[in-house]
């Protein structure tokens, strides 16, 4: 039931798109429902332009026919799609439990419009049940930690059964748990000005509007 939330979900958002559009895909597990609707709707005719925020997601759209270009060479896109670890009412969401919350954050600032997807149980009344992860450079690791534990979090380095984490930078992940997240915006402002982070899960002014799908019903709330 949950997968086939985030396939309608997905499919609606896709749905947004247009012909002739350049379109940023992000990555995880409702977003390869976006990357196999956009196949589809290429399959049927549609000419696009598309970029991908991960390895993972450029995989799949190899497997799903969408060809992609370099982001590298892309300084704007007209819509991107995305999904999320929670969103709030006011469109704040945390991102990164797949680990592309850099890439994604730069595609989605390069957006005209984003548009985020996810199944009804990510929509949340305050942010904070998920943790904030935190892409660090590895030579700042232990510098970083304590600068986040002097801002309230308890960081966990991110690890798989294969070992040790790393983005598709090669760089490590924190899972920041915090008590409370208070003042958002100065915890953006915070997290951001530590030397050795280069990316974190808040997005805080990026979402635009919100596919959320439950019980085989969506809805679009616009920001």
């Amino acid at each position: 039931m949950i997968e086939d939330d985030k396939r309608l979900a997905a499919e609606a958002a896709v749905a947004e798109i247009e012909p002739g559009m350049c379109v940023g895909l992000g990555s995880g597990s409702t977003v390869a429902h976006v990357i196999a609707a956009v196949g589809a709707r290429i399959r049927a005719g549609l000419r696009i332009e598309a970029a991908a925020a991960s390895s993972r997601s450029e995989r799949l759209a190899a497997e799903h026919g969408v060809a992609l270009i370099d982001f590298a060479d892309v300084a704007a896109v007209d819509l991107a799609i995305d999904g999320v670890d929670e969103i709030d009412p006011e469109f704040r969401a945390i991102k990164g439990g797949g680990g592309a919350m850099l890439r994604e954050k730069i595609i989605a600032r390069a957006a005209t419009r984003m548009v985020a997807v996810a199944d009804g149980r990510k929509k949340v009344e305050r942010l904070g049940a998920a943790p904030v992860p935190v892409e660090v450079l590895p030579f700042a690791r232990a510098f970083v930690t304590a600068e986040l534990r002097r801002l309230g979090a308890e960081p966990v380095l991110r690890r798989t059964p294969e070992g040790l984490y790393r983005t598709d930078q090669d760089n490590i992940v924190l899972d920041c748990a915090f008590d409370a997240l208070g003042a958002l915006d100065d915890l953006d402002a915070a997290l951001s000005a530590i030397p050795g982070v280069l990316g974190h899960g808040l997005f805080l002014r990026e979402i635009d509007a919100v596919y959320l799908a439950s019980d085989g019903k969506v809805d679009r709330i616009e920001h």
